[in-house]
């Protein structure tokens, strides 16, 4: 009976350690998803810095693009390329941890650039986009969110940068609601208002919808 009592304790020790470690995996890994998302939207600031540094959109558009190439070859986790690809909804909590961590690097973006006394401003861009009624601004971050979509699922399949570099400088020059994109925007205003919480919400919710609508085309696939 003593022999028996010892290995049912030892053995439940050794499961003790196992969910220990478990345990301590998942919060490392919570805790490196967030800082994947803080990488991935300082790399979002860095498009956004060249972008309002030159006259002509098409280049800064093109430019911008490095910030999205940068990302998806370092694996950092940026809420608009990771959300058309959720299929179960505790994963939601992951988006928002990365949409958390994605806020923090674009305020560390903004900061970087005042600091470094850039001559950029973003104060008209963001005033504009404040200025368009909701459905407009949720409607142009639904486009915005299938351009992503399709950036990220066309490259995992091809690994051909042009359909990254096309679809982020098509939602660019066709004024489509880019949620991260304009975190950095308006840190870098100082436009810190209800208006613009709100209006941040209503984006990643809208860019959430654009790229799950088209995730969906897998399931015909099949």
């Amino acid at each position: 009976m003593g022999s028996v009592f010892m290995k049912s304790e030892k053995c439940q020790k050794q499961r003790n350690k196992k969910q220990e470690r478990a345990d301590t995996g998942m919060k490392q890994n919570k805790v490196q998803l967030v800082v994947k998302a803080v990488y991935a939207d300082f790399m979002i600031g860095i498009g956004g810095m060249v972008y309002l540094s030159v006259e002509n959109k098409v280049v800064g558009s093109l430019l911008f693009s490095f910030g999205l190439l940068t990302i998806v070859a370092q694996g950092f986790n940026l809420y608009t390329g990771k959300i058309g690809f959720v299929k179960k909804p505790k994963e939601l909590l992951d988006m928002a941890g990365i949409a958390a961590g994605n806020y923090v690097g674009t305020l560390i973006a903004a900061w970087t650039a005042k600091l470094a006394q850039l001559p950029i401003t973003s104060m008209a861009l963001a005033e504009a986009k404040l200025e368009n009624p909701a459905g407009k601004v949720f409607f142009l971050s639904v486009l915005c969110g299938v351009m992503m979509y399709l950036a990220i699922d066309n490259y995992a399949k091809t690994k051909n940068i042009v359909l990254i570099i096309a679809p982020v400088m098509i939602f660019i020059l066709s004024g489509f609601e880019h949620s991260i994109a304009n975190m950095f925007y308006f840190h870098l205003a100082g436009a810190y208002t209800g208006k613009s919480a709100v209006y941040l919400l209503l984006m990643l919710l809208g860019n959430g919808v654009g790229a799950k609508l088209f995730s969906l085309k897998d399931g015909l696939n099949r």
